[in-house]
């Protein structure tokens, strides 16, 4: 199959969450079975040098926006079997930030999405399956089926969308994207593409695209809900036998413990000293105690409050009176900041934050600590509970999206489990099953050891969730129109039947 992914960042080159982690690492596995696999991204400021220098400039051509017409060029990158297309504006890309501080988000990704269809010819690309990525994309499906379908390059094209997080869609005025993308007033109707009196990236995609999928199979349920749902929950009901969660993988050669050359000792599952080594070293590190009886908790996240940190705040005196030592590193919203800033400052040698995006440092927190806290209000996959069980670090989740479908309490009578989950979103549940976890750790040795290895024995490559991606696009491609049903109406004898059979429907609306 020819596989066309377009998203708005992709390891190596651009991250800013596990968006990047899931078209960086799902691509190179398709291409791996044999699948012609391109990738397409902005081409931002922020991609390093070193990868800029191995692009070679392909294709620049103009892209009409409205009355703008914008200069865009193509840069291309092979790399593990791959074909990255980098889309290149410093108006919009050349930018010191990656997301939403310019006011112009629409215009910024509407162009992408129309420099991607635009290309796709000039390339001699003609992909069997284009895979959109979040709202960034979200217009590619729906200007493909609108403006682009009844070209024939075009017209054999099966589109799947997927949510990363249904809560960033992408909502902007209507006419702004009329203006930009020369849609009319009959597009912005509300089973198109108006939503609540705006225009919607999201929705544009989820209405247009001829598959939906999810990163995990329980949040694929959840967001047809009300709570869930963000104001999509009826429009995912409706598209429900079109809906699917495909749980993500991680990069399993990144994050192994057993060959990891960025913490100070390997470790198996077999064989724990290294962690116990990698331990006291992280706590030397970070300035705390260097004790090994007493169990590191790491958060490392997003500050914000989708990560279920109120939470911890609201019992963040009790968690501490556990004797753990507590461990963050991520970014965010400032009352998170001060609040492990207080936390620091009133727990000393107890208590290490540190604000930045530490890909390094991350290694050895999650190879040193004792206990991963993920205590999510939702969570549509999370990746970090993943990497946190390969390293023997064990999670203490919130039953919710993919931390419901990776993590499985530990059941004191058969034994099963990998982790410590609660379910309701409160405090003191979350309170209750780190005690639980403490006790464990210290009580009982051989329970936390087994645990441990089992943890660090899963399957959490993508090789299953590949082969999910794969059958779903056969599934597509086998539904997909015969070309016999095309080639009449590129012949001007049969042009005639193809347009009385649409002037029926033309004319039923407006009666």
């Amino acid at each position: 199959m020819k596989i066309l992914f377009t998203a708005s960042e992709c390891v190596p080159f651009v991250k800013t969450g596990g968006l990047a982690d899931v078209v960086g690492a799902l691509a190179p596995v398709l291409a791996a079975k044999g699948h012609d696999v391109r990738v397409m991204i902005p081409l931002y400021s922020a991609i390093q040098q070193k990868y800029v220098d191995e692009m070679r400039h392909v294709l620049d051509f103009e892209v009409e926006l409205g009355w703008r017409r914008q200069y865009c060029g193509i840069e291309e990158l092979k790399m593990d079997g791959v074909t990255y297309y980098f889309v290149d504006n410093k108006y919009y890309f050349g930018r010191s930030y990656i997301y939403g501080m310019g006011g112009d988000e629409y215009e910024r990704f509407g162009f992408f999405c129309r420099a991607v269809l635009n290309s796709l010819p000039m390339l001699d690309f003609q992909p069997d399956i284009v895979h959109a990525h979040d709202w960034q994309s979200g217009m590619v499906p729906a200007l493909l089926r609108i403006q682009y379908q009844h070209l024939p390059f075009f017209a054999r094209m099966r589109v799947v969308f997927t949510i990363h997080n249904l809560q960033y869609q992408g909502i902007f005025g209507i006419p702004e994207v009329q203006d930009m993308l020369g849609l009319g007033d009959s597009l912005f109707t509300n089973d198109k593409l108006e939503c609540y009196g705006c225009a919607n990236f999201m929705k544009a995609a989820l209405v247009y695209a001829d598959e939906i999928t999810t990163v995990s199979p329980s949040y694929a349920e959840e967001i047809q809900t009300a709570y869930y749902g963000e104001r999509m929950d009826g429009l995912l009901r409706a598209k429900h036998e079109h809906l699917s969660g495909v749980l993500n993988g991680i990069d399993v050669k990144e994050y192994d413990p057993e060959n990891d050359p960025l913490i100070p000792a390997r470790f198996t599952a077999d064989d724990l000293t290294g962690k116990e080594e990698c331990k006291r070293a992280l706590q030397v590190e970070l300035g705390l105690a260097v004790d090994a009886e007493a169990p590191i908790v790491a958060i490392i996240s997003r500050l914000s409050n989708q990560k279920g940190l109120d939470l911890v705040d609201r019992v963040i005196t009790e968690i501490m009176d556990e004797g753990i030592q507590l461990v963050v590193l991520g970014m965010g919203e400032s009352k998170y900041v001060n609040l492990f800033s207080w936390a620091e400052q009133q727990y000393p040698g107890r208590v290490a934050a540190r604000f930045a995006m530490d890909l390094n440092l991350a290694h050895r927190i999650y190879a040193g600590a004792d206990m991963f806290l993920m205590p999510s209000q939702f969570e549509p996959c999370g990746l970090s509970q993943m990497i946190s069980l390969r390293y023997g670090t064990l999670p203490i989740v919130r039953e919710t999206g993919g931390l419901r479908d990776t993590v499985l309490s530990y059941n004191e009578a058969n034994g099963a489990g990998n982790g410590f989950t609660f379910f309701n979103y409160n405090a003191h549940d979350m309170l209750y099953t780190l005690r639980r976890a403490v006790f464990f750790f210290h009580q009982q040795k051989d329970v936390w050891r087994m645990l441990q290895r089992r943890a660090m024995s899963g399957d959490y490559s993508w090789a299953h969730s590949a082969e999910m991606y794969l059958s779903l696009y056969e599934n597509m491609l086998r539904e997909a129109p015969a070309p016999a049903e095309k080639k009449p109406r590129a012949k001007k004898p049969k042009a005639e039947p193809a347009q009385t059979e649409e002037k029926p429907a033309r004319a039923k609306k407006k009666g």
